[in-house]
């Protein structure tokens, strides 16, 4: 994991057990998952997937939740800026405000196995929101988040109607787009989230890419393709024996 700096301080202390804003130890599981969740953060401001504060992350820890805070530049994120609650939204660690789209986290955490989610506002992904009901076909790696694409009617940020219509666009898949907002994505760790975050996003700008030409229609997948896909797409990669 990449390293990541806040406040001066290197958040690889963080793999430590350190005291809360309200004076109480965290875990050193806790501590490690924080780490990884500033880091992740700190990567979709890199990466270009949100501008300034926009956007959020979380891990699930057993019945916890870290989240990143409302308003704080991630880069300033220390280890006792953990921020923690249970899946009702109640606090147990820290003293900063959770993310306004606490409810969406938490939402999919109930319904789903996530371990981990990722939220932008990824410019290609959030136009092609404001565009169909669901990303057309352009690329089998849509196997890799469960199917097409479903873009989530739009509702004001932060609402349990949010969290309700993600819900709806999330069954049976990884990922949606949000309507004029953007994008979420969940995995069974942060780097997977991450990783489906970055193939919607580039998705996104294939098939805006490829419609932009005149006169010319891009060709799309069946969803039989896709499924096919998908399939061959289980063995990928070095498979530990």
């Amino acid at each position: 994991m990449a390293e990541q700096r806040g406040n001066g301080r290197d958040v690889r202390d963080s793999a430590q057990t350190v005291p809360t804003g309200e004076g109480r130890p965290v875990s050193d599981e806790l501590a490690r998952a924080w780490s990884e969740v500033v880091t992740t953060a700190c990567r979709t401001v890199t990466d270009g997937l949100v501008v300034g504060t926009s956007g959020n992350v979380s891990a699930r820890v057993g019945d916890t939740v870290l989240v990143t805070p409302s308003g704080v530049p991630y880069d300033r994120l220390a280890p006792d800026d953990i921020v923690a609650v249970d899946l009702t939204g109640r606090r147990l660690h820290g003293t900063l405000t959770p993310t306004s789209e606490l409810p969406m986290h938490l939402a999919v955490y109930r319904a789903t196995d996530a371990a981990a989610i990722v939220h932008t506002h990824a410019v290609h992904a959030t136009a092609v929101s404001t565009l169909v009901r669901e990303l057309p076909l352009i690329h089998y790696m849509a196997a890799d988040l469960g199917g097409p694409v479903r873009v989530a009617p739009y509702a004001t940020y932060g609402t349990e109607e949010l969290a309700e219509n993600t819900l709806q666009a999330l069954t049976a898949r990884t990922a949606c787009l949000l309507q004029n907002h953007g994008t979420i994505t969940y995995g069974k760790t942060l780097a997977q989230a991450y990783d489906r975050t970055a193939q919607l996003e580039w998705m996104c700008r294939v098939w805006l890419t490829a419609s932009a030409l005149p006169g010319r229609t891009p060709t799309l997948l069946s969803e039989d393709q896709v499924r096919r896909a998908g399939e061959r797409l289980k063995g990928y990669g070095q498979q530990r024996g």
